[in-house]
């Protein structure tokens, strides 16, 4: 890897989708043992495995390898509970709520899922000691790692929250978005990854937050901000054909999991792309104006690499093996009814899917290893 250039990885969201995340740094670390990212950044399910990485003490190859047998472990148990009595209560205290048009405040149902296992899950994962990752701190002391960057969002005011642990930061300030400097905790990458009304807000210091996808317009951003100078970014999105996008998935009226999935990739997986158009331009524009380019700019290598199979198709060749109460529950929101359950697939956290996700982007990286190797090298 040139050294010269900072490197930056970007790991976007997609609930249990993560997992081919996983493979491709599997592949990206087999390819180049010794390889480290000084610059990590995860927004949703991204900063579960951002932070697994910018604590972990080996190198890339050494860390992807844990990771992918984490994952290949994980179920559905240690991310929510899925025991039919769980379940019930909350659908019980959601439908109050919706019947009595109010609850006591401070009271209501929060969020469909409780995710409290998965709270638990990550402090066993990542060795914490009073919910701090020491992993972190000592990579950045060691000089292993300048900075790891989760993102929010902030419900009281809308704001686009991306919380900062790192080496000589340079925090920035916009209407919508900020960045904080500070201590990592569990709590920062379970609000992260708090998937709208499904898993519920986390409270950090005074104010609630939810899953960074949200109104995460620039998810590119924080890597920029922290000084990166080439970006690798992940995205857990297919890129369909025309021929693919214009096949219906639905027949009739759409069914709510294909309102929520059409809504879920939206809000959490399109705007990578966007923004990747966006830098690519601005690379294009300083490349043209040369020696007039104004010197606060500066172009940005990029690699976006995503699925080349649909995820989210995927998952409904997996949705039978789900524990009862919750295959019930996603049933209800229809989607049996669609060919693309999209919205399911972000809930998917079964072992045999995730296993069948790692493999999907471990082949994807390996079909893709010389542009890889040569983005590195660049």
């Amino acid at each position: 890897m040139s050294p010269e250039k900072k490197t930056a990885l970007v790991l976007t969201g997609g609930g249990a989708r993560a997992a081919y995340q996983v493979g491709l740094l599997r592949c990206l670390g087999k390819r180049s043992p010794g390889l480290r990212i000084p610059i990590i950044t995860g927004t949703s399910a991204g900063a579960i495995n951002a932070a697994f990485l910018a604590a972990h003490r080996g190198t890339l190859d050494s860390a992807a390898e844990e990771l992918s047998e984490l994952w290949t472990d994980l179920t559905t148990e240690q991310v929510f509970r899925v025991d039919s009595r769980s379940l019930v209560r909350k659908v019980i205290g959601w439908g109050a709520r919706l019947l009595s048009g109010s609850f006591p405040k401070g009271r209501g149902p929060r969020g469909l899922l409780d995710t409290e296992p998965l709270a638990d899950y990550l402090r066993k994962t990542l060795r914490c000691v009073d919910d701090e990752i020491p992993g972190i701190e000592e990579n950045l002391d060691a000089g292993r790692l300048q900075a790891l960057a989760l993102t929010t969002l902030k419900y009281a005011t809308g704001q686009t929250v991306t919380w900062v642990q790192g080496c000589e930061l340079e925090t920035w300030e916009r209407p919508m978005r900020l960045g904080v400097a500070g201590r990592i905790t569990v709590d920062h990458i379970v609000a992260s990854a708090a998937l709208p009304l499904a898993f519920p807000a986390v409270q950090l210091g005074t104010a609630w937050y939810g899953d960074g996808g949200i109104r995460m317009l620039n998810p590119l951003g924080p890597a920029v901000h922290l000084g990166a100078e080439r970006i690798l970014a992940i995205s857990t999105r297919h890129r369909k054909t025309l021929e693919e996008a214009s096949e219906p998935a639905v027949r009739g009226y759409p069914p709510a999991a294909q309102v929520l999935g059409s809504m879920m990739n939206a809000v959490f997986l399109d705007a990578l792309d966007h923004d990747a158009a966006h830098l690519e331009r601005v690379n294009l524009l300083l490349e043209r104006a040369g020696d007039a380019a104004p010197p606060d700019l500066r172009q940005i290598d990029l690699m976006v690499l995503r699925p080349s199979e649909d995820l989210g198709k995927l998952a409904a060749e997996f949705e039978p093996k789900l524990p009862k109460g919750m295959r019930f529950l996603t049933r209800g929101w229809g989607t049996k009814e669609t060919k693309s359950p999209d919205f399911l697939s972000l809930l998917m956290f079964q072992r045999d899917y995730l296993k069948r996700l790692i493999e999907i982007g471990e082949r994807d990286a390996e079909e893709r290893s010389d542009e890889l190797m040569r983005f590195f090298a660049s």
